[in-house]
């Protein structure tokens, strides 16, 4: 198995202030990979954790290498061959939830070029933020993207998404007219991808892709439930080089 590859066991925190208040957390694990080399599962363990090109953006039936580079050369970005690693859900038993992707972009000497952010909605849509992070991991950028039937497409996301060591810690705030409607957070800690701690980390959050999803449609179904009104889905044109 590859040695660079390891497991974040995590605690995803949501907090809605406007129009109404709602918070929850759930607990879930994350992959962190080098996208040229990743883990090759001994065969019992392949059920539980599967790694796809299909799963994220691009053509897939390419690499993930070839379409994150692809992605960032419309946007005039040459990593010359530097490192991409990506933090993302495997796929479970077939089965595979990415809210959030992130892949820490960095160039031939080393240095971090750019942070992508892939974002999926539970109506099979993704989008890819770009966004060039200071020292401390921070950035901000436009909305552009519907993810709740209950929030348009409007405001501005104030990320914080730094490169994970021991502990994992990113954030995603949206502003909008001075206020904060929405905070995200997901904060872990690092563990070796060995047999011994996937193991331990499926039997201590069983099925984690599909209790993602069904945690999310649960938490709309009770705004829904508390009169939240829904706002109607947006046409989402495609990004270049984003299938």
């Amino acid at each position: 198995m590859n040695a660079t590859a390891a497991i974040y066991r995590t605690s995803i925190a949501h907090v809605r202030r406007t129009p109404l208040k709602n918070a929850f957390t759930y607990r879930s694990y994350s992959w962190y990979v080098d996208v040229d080399r990743l883990p090759v599962m001994p065969r019992m363990l392949r059920p539980l954790a599967g790694f796809s090109v299909a799963d994220h953006l691009g053509d897939p039936d390419g690499t993930l290498r070839g379409n994150v580079e692809a992605f960032l050369a419309t946007r005039g970005i040459d990593l010359d061959g530097g490192r991409i690693t990506m933090l993302a859900s495997a796929r479970v038993f077939g089965h595979v939830f990415n809210p959030l992707s992130l892949f820490w972009c960095h160039d031939a000497a080393g240095d971090l070029r750019c942070v992508l952010a892939e974002v999926h909605n539970t109506y099979g849509e993704r989008h890819c933020y770009l966004l060039e992070t200071d020292d401390a991991g921070r950035a901000s950028v436009p909305k552009a993207f519907y993810v709740s039937p209950f929030n348009d497409v409007d405001g501005q996301y104030r990320m914080k998404l730094p490169e994970p060591g021991e502990r994992l810690a990113v954030s995603i705030v949206l502003e909008r007219e001075g206020q904060q409607p929405f905070i995200a957070s997901v904060d872990g800690e690092r563990h070796d991808a060995n047999v011994r701690n996937i193991l331990a980390t499926a039997l201590a959050v069983p099925l984690a892709p599909l209790r993602v999803s069904a945690q999310i449609r649960w938490q709309g179904i009770k705004l829904w439930a508390r009169r939240l009104p829904i706002i109607k889905r947006p046409h989402h044109p495609s990004q270049e080089a984003v299938q």
